[in-house]
C-alpha cells in the first residue's frame, strides 16, 4: 500500500505536467464519472498489491466485481477493499484527496467472496493516505492509530504521531450544507442548533482530508441520507468501514445515524450508507437531534 500510494502521490504532484487531469469519459460502476487519475490510481493498487502473496483478494469502488488472486491454500490469507483515489474531482484544484483501503483477514474455507461481505468490526486493518502538502499515511491494526508522513528525500513513511485520540470540545462540524433541503428534518434541526451556538463550519468536499482535520482537530463530519439518496452516498465497504475504524481507535465514534458503522451486515460490496462521524461529544451532539 504505501509503495502504492507514493507512486500516486507523484502522479498527482505531477498532474498538470503530464496532463492526466480530467474525466476519460465513461462510468465506473457507481455511475460516477471516471477521472484520469482514478483509473491510474487503481491500476497502481492493483499492480502492486496484486503481486503480494499472502492477498487473496482485491476489491476496488472502480470495479464491479473483485479480482480472485488466490486462494487460501496458495497463501492468500487476506482481502484488500480499496478506494484508490477519494475525492477526485478536486485534483484540477489542487485540493486535498486521499486513498482509503481495509483489510479482512480470509477464512481457511468456505467462500472467499461471502467472507468479504463481513461487517468493518471484522476489518483486521484500515487507513487512508491524504495526498495535501504532505502525503500522510493513517494506520490502525487495532492498536490504536498512527500517522506517517512521506519523507521525500528518502523516500519513506515515517511515524511522526503514535497513539492518536480525537479531541473533544472543539464546536466545529463539517457537511455540505447546499443540500439542507434535502436532509431528514433532524439534520436540518442539528444544523440550526448549532448555528444558534457558535459552531464553526469546517467543510473541504474530500472525505479523506475531512476526516483527517477531525481526526486531528475535533468535531463531527456528517453525510446523511438525502431525498435522492435516502440510503446515503458513502459505500460502506470501501469508505465507511475503514474510516469508522481509524475514528473509533482513536476514541471517536461513527454511526449511521442510528447504530454503530462497524456492525452494519453488508449485502453487497458496493452498499451505501449515511455516516455521522468524529469525537464522541459531538457526535453525540448529533444523535440528540436524531433521537
Amino acid at each position: 500500500i504505501s509503495l502504492a500510494t507514493k507512486a500516486i502521490g507523484n502522479k498527482i504532484r505531477c498532474a498538470r505536467i503530464e496532463d492526466v487531469v480530467g474525466e476519460v469519459g465513461s462510468e465506473n460502476v457507481q455511475g460516477e464519472m471516471q477521472h484520469r487519475l482514478d483509473v491510474i490510481s487503481n491500476e497502481l493498487i492493483l499492480r502492486c498489491l496484486g503481486d503480494r502473496d499472502n492477498v487473496g483478494i482485491l476489491a476496488s469502488e472502480e470495479n464491479e466485481t473483485p479480482f480472485l488472486l488466490r486462494s487460501r491454500e496458495e497463501g492468500g490469507r487476506y482481502a484488500v477493499l480499496f478506494d484508490p483515489l477519494d475525492g477526485s474531482s478536486n485534483v484540477d484544484s489542487s485540493v486535498g484527496v486521499g486513498t482509503i483501503f481495509s483489510v479482512l483477514r480470509l477464512p481457511d474455507g468456505g467462500s472467499r467472496e461471502v467472507a468479504m461481505l463481513s461487517p468493518g468490526k471484522d476489518q483486521v486493518a484500515a487507513g487512508y493516505v491524504l495526498y495535501g502538502s504532505s502525503t500522510v499515511l493513517v494506520l490502525t491494526t487495532g492498536n490504536g492509530v498512527d500517522m506517517f508522513v512521506l519523507d521525500q528525500s528518502i523516500g519513506s513513511f515515517v511515524l511522526v504521531t503514535k497513539g492518536i485520540q480525537i479531541p473533544s470540545g472543539n464546536k466545529t462540524y463539517s457537511i455540505n450544507e447546499a443540500y439542507t433541503e434535502k436532509f431528514s428534518k433532524e439534520i436540518q434541526q442539528y444544523l440550526e442548533w448549532v448555528h444558534e451556538n457558535d459552531y464553526s463550519s469546517r467543510y473541504i468536499g474530500s472525505m479523506v482530508a475531512d476526516v483527517h482535520r477531525v481526526l486531528l482537530k475535533g468535531g463531527v463530519f456528517l453525510y446523511p441520507p438525502t431525498k435522492e439518496k435516502p440510503e446515503g452516498k458513502l459505500r460502506l465497504m470501501y469508505e465507511a468501514n475503514p474510516m469508522a475504524m481509524v475514528i473509533e481507535q482513536a476514541g471517536g465514534m461513527a454511526v449511521d445515524g442510528s447504530k454503530r458503522i462497524l456492525e452494519i451486515e453488508p449485502s453487497g460490496l458496493h452498499e451505501r450508507t449515511s455516516v455521522i462521524l468524529g469525537s464522541s461529544d459531538q457526535v453525540g451532539a448529533v444523535l440528540q437531534h436524531c433521537s
